[in-house]
């Protein structure tokens, strides 16, 4: 049997006092004006949270089934702890102090000892060589910009500002949604609007609520983000691992520890495996560099899916039931797991399929450009080859990664479909031909030019077409020559 919820001048109904205790620590200044709200609207019945049979939640069996202590000195453990994690840096979507810290940790956890001079200096020669084979395996020049040697530490400081630009659309798309569900589910206790607003807590009497679950969305997402970001760090061989661009401008990057341990028990010299790595990196580097529209176009379907992001109240419900405040990890968990109606539009469907399409499609032509390149020179070309293919095809952290951002796990099938594409249009017209896929983002292969390869020479011809007739019609109308004012390369 559960505790009579506590209904006096020092507590709020409904709300045992672990629960308070736990909200004081959240919210700090705030938590007075929530308690006040529960004790004036009735306690959670009066704020709408309920279970499926309309009866308030009950915490004090919650908090007991959580395991929270009576004990205050325990409690106070306990609680510190949980304000360690859930402490806000901010209003912002994602909680980006502790993704930092928790994608530090991760990173040192099996120990992160610094590059040496002796594997810089490795690094550099390995991209000095892998510049020089890729320069007759493509039309794409080199993308110039540092060369880079990075501990696991250093990947981590040195590609989270990336992942800011992929996790804010999805997580602002993901507190909008959830703002729209409370508020219509609540419209008293969360303001009638927003969760976001800016208003004061006397025009919103719900607003203490709604930085209470800002900062809890921001602390979800921020361990998603600090999860995924370490855990990649030690997997990872460079920058472009994910198929999305990780670097702030032009450069490559390796990272020595993880190249030597992916080298070790493969029977193949370590120098061979470098080589291959940096060649994959380089090409990677290049694309992103020169094919100017090629960043934006990821970014932008990732955009157009977050925009689509819906709630599926049922599954908040039972997530907010198995909530365990005393195991971050658990809660992380309850909160990321099948709340979120992912690729449940049809618009968000064409968005991911344009994603993943387009990661196939980078990974396809890497794949090729770099077999082009090292065949002539390295033995173990087939093999090292094949052992990408194998580890993209097991999955890991990068697929595990867009999974919990995009809701898209990349089909490796899609990225052998790509490259056999790729590798046709090259048997077809040459390294050129292949290289010319990327001069415009409506000329572009498609999902269905990944299942009909052979169609596709016939498909291109009439996209090039009809592109061609609208800059003609396009000059005319504004009294241009066709193509002027365009330059050789």
């Amino acid at each position: 049997m559960s505790t009579p919820p506590a209904d006096n001048d020092h507590g709020a109904p409904d709300v045992p006092p672990q629960w308070e205790e736990l909200l004081r620590q959240i919210l700090g200044p705030d938590a007075d004006a929530v308690l006040e709200e529960l004790r004036e609207r009735g306690g959670l019945a009066g704020l709408g949270l309920t279970g499926a049979d309309g009866a308030p939640l009950d915490l004090t069996a919650l908090a007991a089934a959580a395991g929270l202590p009576n004990d205050p000195a325990a409690l106070g453990q306990v609680l510190g702890q949980i304000q360690r994690m859930l402490a806000a840096s901010g209003d912002g979507p994602v909680n980006w102090d502790l993704a930092h810290d928790l994608a530090r940790q991760a990173a040192v956890a099996e120990g992160d000892p610094s590059v040496g001079e002796a594997q810089r200096r490795e690094v550099v020669s390995a991209f000095s060589v892998a510049e020089l084979w890729l320069d007759s395996a493509t039309d794409l020049p080199p993308a110039g910009g540092p060369v880079r040697a990075w501990s696991r530490s250093e990947w981590v400081e040195h590609t989270i500002g990336r992942w800011r630009t992929l996790a804010e659309p999805i997580a602002v798309s993901v507190a909008d949604a959830l703002a729209t569900t409370l508020a219509g589910q609540a419209p008293e206790a969360f303001g009638g609007g927003e969760l976001g607003v800016e208003d004061s807590d006397e025009a919103h009497p719900g607003a203490g609520a709604g930085q209470m679950m800002r900062q809890l969305g921001g602390t979800v997402f921020g361990m998603q983000v600090g999860h995924a970001a370490g855990t990649l760090s030690r997997e990872v061989f460079g920058g472009t691992d994910i198929g999305i661009p990780l670097l702030d401008g032009p450069g490559t990057a390796l990272l020595p520890r993880n190249v030597a341990q992916f080298a070790e028990g493969l029977d193949i010299p370590a120098d061979e495996v470098r080589l291959f790595l940096a060649l994959r990196e380089a090409a990677h580097a290049r694309l992103f560099t020169h094919v100017t529209w090629l960043r934006g176009h990821l970014l932008g379907a990732v955009g157009a899916y977050a925009r689509g992001i819906t709630i599926d109240t049922d599954a908040l419900e039972d997530a907010v039931r198995s909530i365990d405040p005393t195991d971050p990890a658990a809660l992380q968990e309850a909160l990321s797991g099948g709340v979120f109606a992912l690729g449940s539009t049809p618009e968000q469907q064409a968005a991911l399929l344009r994603l993943e399409t387009a990661l196939a499609l980078v990974e396809g032509w890497v794949d090729e450009v770099t077999a082009a390149a090292a065949t002539p020179h390295l033995p173990h070309t087939v093999a090292l080859r094949e052992m990408m293919r194998r580890r993209r095809a097991a999955g890991g952290p990068a697929e595990d990664t867009f999974a919990t951002l995009v809701g898209l796990e990349l089909r490796p099938r899609r990225s052998r479909d790509a490259a056999r594409l790729l590798a046709q249009i090259a048997a077809d017209g040459g390294p050129s031909a292949r290289d010319a896929v990327w001069d415009h983002p409506d000329l572009l292969p498609t999902a269905l030019d990944l299942d009909d390869i052979a169609g596709y020479a016939g498909r291109r011809a009439a996209a090039t077409s009809e592109l061609a007739d609208v800059d003609r019609a396009l000059a005319e109308i504004f009294g241009d020559e066709p193509g002027a004012g365009v330059t050789g390369p």
